[in-house]
């Protein structure tokens, strides 16, 4: 079984669109989703789900799609989806009677099916998979080296110079504090786990007990803008910048 606190780290910015026309399956399995992504919009059918992708082709990270549906099948919305975006993700959702589309999806380029009835830690672990190839996928393509970070529009952290500012005035922060802004900067709205944290401080010589980086984010939120420092329950923390 996968961890789940490792799943939600890589899927919670992210968005899906699933198409289901049997409505407990739907039901159960986007409640299993609302859990762990960003958004989730779910449709009882192919048509509805291609007219919502064409409106919104650059929103969803995943397609989950079934393969019977009315109006437009699972085989009709992948090669349509594929015409729009050659590269989205695209989950198969297929009963074991339904044999005889696999091999049209495949040569589309499917590789990743789902059998019902669904084992969802089967299907986690397909999710974290797809989860960490699109996640790397937006990092290899965000190119982004600041050394003067804007965490709004009044308070701007200087990379460099190890100086937060609050309407060019200086605001003071101890050395910890510095350590622990520097790893939150470095990558926009990352997570950062406890561990995570308490590496980056041993990387740079430094120990930090995980019991007090609870208080240390509590100090360090005090200096910046409000709800930009926030507590992910039990995974992390992370930084929204601006």
């Amino acid at each position: 079984m996968i961890d789940l606190k490792e799943l939600l780290l890589y899927t919670k910015e992210l968005k899906v669109l699933f198409a289901e026309d049997h409505e407990e399956l739907r039901r159960n399995t986007t409640d299993v989703l609302e859990n762990f992504f960003k958004e989730v919009i779910s449709v009882s059918d192919g048509q509805k789900a291609l007219d919502i992708y064409k409106e919104n082709p650059n929103d969803f990270h995943i397609v989950l799609s079934d393969i019977q549906m009315p109006y437009l099948n699972g085989v009709k919305l992948t090669q349509e989806i594929y015409k729009i975006n050659p590269n989205q993700s695209i989950i198969i959702l297929s009963a074991y009677d339904e044999s005889e589309y696999l091999l049209p999806l495949v040569n589309l380029g499917i590789e990743q099916f789902i059998k019902k009835p669904v084992d969802y830690n089967k299907f986690a672990e397909i999710l974290l998979k797809i989860s960490k190839q699109i996640t790397q996928n937006l990092l290899d393509n965000t190119v982004e080296v600041q050394d003067t970070i804007y965490i709004d529009k009044e308070t701007v952290y200087s990379k460099v110079d190890k100086t937060l500012f609050y309407n060019n005035e200086n605001v003071y922060i101890t050395k910890f504090e510095i350590i622990l802004l520097d790893l939150l900067t470095d990558e926009k709205k990352k997570i950062y786990s406890n561990d995570a944290i308490v590496e980056h401080y041993k990387s740079l010589g430094e120990t930090i007990d995980p019991q007090n980086i609870r208080k240390l984010v509590s100090k360090l939120r005090k200096k910046l803008p409000k709800d930009s420092l926030k507590s992910i329950y039990g995974v992390g923390y992370r930084l929204l910048i601006s």
